[in-house]
C-alpha cells in the first residue's frame, strides 16, 4: 500500500467521524439546550430524533405514493416537518409532564425514562419492529471525488452542511433573539427573571420544545446514513449525554467541541480496533479528562 493510499483511506475515515460529529452535534445542541439551559435530564430525547426519522420515512412512503413525481423534492420539506412535529411533541410533553417536575432532577429522569419506553412501543405499534428506511433523492446519493482514490459520499456532505445551518440559526436565536434574552434571563436568575416581567414559564416550555425539535432534526440526518427502528434514538442518547457533559453543561461551545472530539476519536480508533473496543478507549479518555476537569471543557457559571 502506497503513502497516497494510506493518506486517502485515512481522510476517509476522518470524514466518517466528521458524519458521527454531524449526528452527535445534532443530538448534542437539543441536549445543551433542554439540560443545559432548563437542567431537565430527558431520557426520551432519543425517541424525539426517531419522531424525526419515522417522519422522513413517512414522508417518502407517501410521496412515493401519491406524488412520485416529487420524490427528488420531499426531503427538504420532511426536514422542515420534522422539526415541527418533533417541536409539537416536546411542547405537549413540556405541558403535559415536564412542568410538574422541575427541580426535580432525578423525577424527570424517571418520568422521561418512562415516556421513552412509551413511545418506543407506540413506534412498535404504529410502524412496526423491523427497520425501515426512506427513499433518498437520487442528488443525495453516489460520491463526489475530489482526488484519485479519495471518494466522499454526497449524503455525508449533506448532512454536515445542514449541521451547520441548524448550529448557526442556535447561536444566532441565542444571542441575537428575544427568545435568547429570556432564556439567557431564566438561566441566569429566574426569580428576578419573573421580577421584570419575563414569562419564565413559557420560556422553559419555549425552549423544551426547541430543543426536542432540533432532536427530530437530528432523526431527519439520521436517516442518509441509516435505518430507522423503534430503539434506533436509544443508540444516541448516551453518547449525547457524554457530549453535553464533556462539553460542559449550558456551554454550546463546548458542545461543538466535545462532539467533535468524540465523534474523531471513536472514528480514528475503529481504524485499528474493533468498534466495541474503539468506544470503550472514547469513554476511558472521556472518563480521565472529566476527572482531571470535572466542569467539562467549557465550564459556564450560573446563578440559580
Amino acid at each position: 500500500m502506497t503513502f497516497t493510499d494510506m493518506l486517502n483511506i485515512g481522510l476517509m475515515q476522518g470524514f466518517a467521524g466528521l458524519s458521527l460529529f454531524s449526528v452527535l452535534l445534532l443530538m448534542g445542541l437539543g441536549l445543551a439546550v433542554i439540560f443545559g439551559q432548563m437542567g431537565v435530564i430527558n431520557m426520551a430525547h432519543g425517541e424525539f430524533m426517531t419522531i424525526g426519522a419515522y417522519t422522513i420515512y413517512l414522508g417518502s412512503t407517501l410521496t412515493e405514493k401519491y406524488a412520485p413525481g416529487l420524490v427528488q423534492m420531499y426531503f427538504p420539506v420532511a426536514i422542515v416537518a420534522a422539526f415541527f412535529i418533533a417541536f409539537a411533541a416536546g411542547w405537549l410533553t413540556e405541558w403535559a409532564l415536564i412542568r410538574h417536575l422541575y427541580k426535580r432532577p432525578l423525577d424527570t429522569l424517571l418520568a422521561t425514562w418512562g415516556l421513552s419506553l412509551g413511545l418506543q412501543q407506540v413506534f412498535r405499534s404504529t410502524f412496526g419492529p423491523k427497520e425501515v428506511s426512506p427513499t433518498l433523492p437520487d442528488w443525495l446519493m453516489g460520491s463526489w471525488a475530489p482526488a484519485e482514490g479519495l471518494d466522499i459520499p454526497i449524503n455525508g456532505l449533506f448532512v454536515m452542511g445542514l449541521t451547520a445551518v441548524v448550529t448557526a440559526f442556535l447561536l444566532l436565536a441565542l444571542y441575537k433573539a428575544r427568545w435568547g434574552l429570556r432564556v439567557r434571563a431564566t438561566v441566569s436568575n429566574r426569580v428576578m427573571a419573573n421580577a421584570i416581567g419575563i414569562n419564565t414559564k413559557q420560556t422553559d416550555r419555549l425552549t423544551f420544545a426547541i430543543g426536542c425539535g432540533i432532536a427530530g432534526v437530528a432523526g431527519a440526518a439520521f436517516t442518509t446514513i441509516g435505518s430507522t427502528g423503534p430503539t434506533s434514538g436509544s443508540l444516541y442518547i448516551v453518547d449525547s449525554f457524554l457530549v453535553v457533559t464533556f462539553g460542559g453543561a449550558g456551554s454550546l461551545l463546548g458542545t461543538v467541541a466535545s462532539a467533535f472530539g468524540i465523534a474523531q476519536t471513536q472514528s480514528i480508533s475503529e481504524f485499528f480496533m474493533s468498534g466495541s473496543n474503539a468506544k470503550v478507549l472514547t469513554l476511558m479518555t472521556v472518563i480521565t479528562i472529566l476527572m482531571l476537569r470535572p466542569q467539562g471543557l467549557f465550564a459556564s457559571k450560573v446563578r440559580r
